[in-house]
């Protein structure tokens, strides 16, 4: 499947944003899926992956702030990201961690 993330954008400091990641196909099947970001000047790193039964793992700064869900009858993966800080800037990809990624999201956060 091909993976469409959406949902990026300008928000200041303790504000949110959703994301969305829209599969080309049926992600049913894939076991786990999940959201990571890249900061400029800095490796990738995991945010979340939530498996086919909605077993959820997050990163340890993201954890409280951050809810992700899937929707497998729609083929769809959300990223609530709630009390955003300034270090949540970054690009965000949706994998189906099987070497399959989206094209990436912006979230810039302002302090």
């Amino acid at each position: 499947v091909q993976l469409q993330a959406s949902g990026g954008g300008l928000v200041q400091a303790g504000g949110s944003l959703r994301l969305s990641c829209a599969a080309s196909g049926s992600i049913f099947h894939i076991n786990a899926m999940g959201w990571y970001r890249q900061a400029p000047g800095k490796k990738r790193e995991l945010v979340a992956t939530i498996t086919r039964g909605g077993s959820t793992n997050y990163a340890d700064s993201m954890k409280g702030r951050f809810t992700i869900s899937r929707d497998n009858a729609k083929n769809t993966v959300a990223l609530q990201m709630n009390s955003l800080k300034a270090e949540d800037t970054a690009v965000y990809y949706c994998t189906d961690l099987r070497g399959t990624w989206g094209q990436g999201t912006l979230v810039t956060v302002s302090s």
